[in-house]
This record gives structure tokens, sequence and C-alpha cells, in this order.
């Protein structure tokens, strides 16, 4: 209920102040994260080997085998990660469109960068960390309280605190960007032209309804309204991707000549052949 409110609030104009606070936190929170990630996995040093050990016999068990074959595994996996960066779902580009910069294949770059801290680092991270404390690992701590149990092995009662503090933030600082993916999107729907002040407040006191409702309903009802509007999402964009591929290369291209030549790449849309009477910007 305290988070819908704080969302709501500050979605209707009036939490500027923590907005930029919780903006400010959230990446402090992500580097002590993988710090606290490290320190618990050293102090579990002897049991790095077993650890290893076991994610491999996991993998190349007859029964891992056997759900890869019949994809339950491989479907789950695909599930998750989406979550762990939403690749492929086309919503991150909603954020990187909003960025100030001189070629669209610069802050292309940057997107895909995330993908490998968000996967490789955070998330892996967090497996090698709850693996190596040897902490019971079973559907009645399935989620948070692992991770919670984990680092509480090292840091005792203050990490659980840690972590739950964090997944505050990061999810009441992704609810403010998911929001602001949709305001753009409810301006493009209505001819590019913002919504009356009346509709956007009456909108986002059903978003904060909405928030509290996600956070009471059972967690398989949450995951599984999720997987549902993630994979519709990501249905609709890699068409689109795929469409757009060509131009997405050429751009690649274009900013890789410019580079080469020890220019600070400028995009014109004319350089990869588009009609700039045709398209809004990079003209």
């Amino acid at each position: 209920m305290i988070l819908a409110i704080l969302t709501g609030y500050c979605l209707l104009g009036g939490g500027k102040r923590i907005v930029k606070v919780t903006g400010t936190i959230v990446p402090l929170m992500g580097i002590s994260y993988v710090i606290i990630a490290l320190i618990v996995i050293l102090l579990n040093y002897p049991n790095v080997p077993s650890m290893f050990v076991l994610i491999f016999q996991d993998a190349f068990d007859f029964k891992s085998i056997a759900g890869g074959i019949v994809g339950s595994c491989l479907i789950y996996g695909i599930k998750r990660g989406l979550f762990s960066n939403e690749a492929g779902v086309g919503s991150a580009p909603n954020a990187s469109a909003s960025a100030k910069v001189s070629h669209p294949a610069k802050q292309g770059l940057v997107q895909t960068l995330s993908v490998y801290i968000d996967t490789l680092l955070l998330c892996t991270a967090t497996a090698l960390m709850c693996l190596s404390t040897g902490v019971a690992r079973d559907a009645a701590v399935s989620g948070a309280p692992y991770v919670q149990n984990a680092i509480g092995t090292v840091f005792g009662g203050i990490g659980p605190i840690f972590i739950t503090v964090a997944m505050v933030l990061f999810a009441f600082t992704t609810l403010l960007g998911n929001l602001y993916y949709v305001d753009n999107a409810i301006i493009y729907l209505n001819r590019k032209k913002k919504p009356s002040e009346m509709f956007m407040k009456i909108f986002y006191v059903a978003a904060s309804v909405v928030i509290f409702i996600g956070a009471i309903i059972p967690m398989d009802a949450a995951w599984a309204m999720a997987d549902i509007t993630m994979g519709g999402m990501t249905l609709i964009n890699l068409p689109t991707c795929i469409l757009l591929g060509k131009i997405a290369i050429d751009c690649l291209k274009d900013y890789e000549k410019q580079k080469k030549s020890g220019e600070n790449p400028i995009f014109k849309a004319s350089h990869i052949g588009l009609d700039e009477e045709k398209i809004e910007t990079w003209k």
C-alpha cells in the first residue's frame, strides 16, 4: 500500500525529490549488491569447487536433459530471461529513444551492454552467491527468501534487510520507469498530443491501484500474468526487429565508418539511404 501511494504521489507531480533521491541511490545499491555477493562467495571459497560440481551435475543429469528436450526448461529459461534484461521485448527502447546522442548506434551499443550487466553480472552473482553458501533450496524459500537466507549466513540480520530495501527501491524505480514508457505510448496513440490533465490523473490513480493489487495477489498468479503480457509484447516486437534489421545494421556500419576515420559519429538519415522527407527525426 505504501509503495502504491508513493508511486501515485510521484506520478501526480508531488514526488520529484523522491524520484531524484531514488535515482541516485539505486545505482549505488546495484554496485553494493555485487560487492556483497563477491564477499559472500569469497568467504565461502571452500564450497566453490563443490558448487560448480553441483551446477554441472544438475545441468547434465538425465532429468534435466529430458526436461530440456520436451521444452519445459527452455520455456522457463526464456520467460525468466525476458525479465532479467527485457532483450527483444521492446520496452527498453522507450528509454533509449529518449537519450540525447549524436548517433543512434551510440545508444544502441549502450543498450547492448546493459544486457550483459543485467544477466551475466547481476544474475550470475546472485546464483553463485546462493549456491556457495549451501543454504536449503526448495519451493518454500524460492525467490527473495532464498537470497535473503544466503546473505544472512555471512551478514546476519543486516543481510536480509539490505536485500529487502534494495528490492523495494529497484521495484519503485522500475514502476516509475515503466509508467514513463506508458506516458509515451499514450501520447503516441493520442496522435502525438498529451491527453487532458484529468485523464492522466485518472490513469495514474488506476495505475497505483494496479500496483497495490499486484503486491497482494498470489505469486504464481503474478508470474503467470507477467509471462503472458511479456510474451505478447515479444511476439509483436520481434517481427518489427526483423523488418527494421537492415536499417539498424546500416546504421551501425555508418557509425563504425565514421569512428574508423577518427570522427565523432554524427548521424543523418540520408547517410544510409533513407528519405528525410518521410521520417521525423535524424534529418
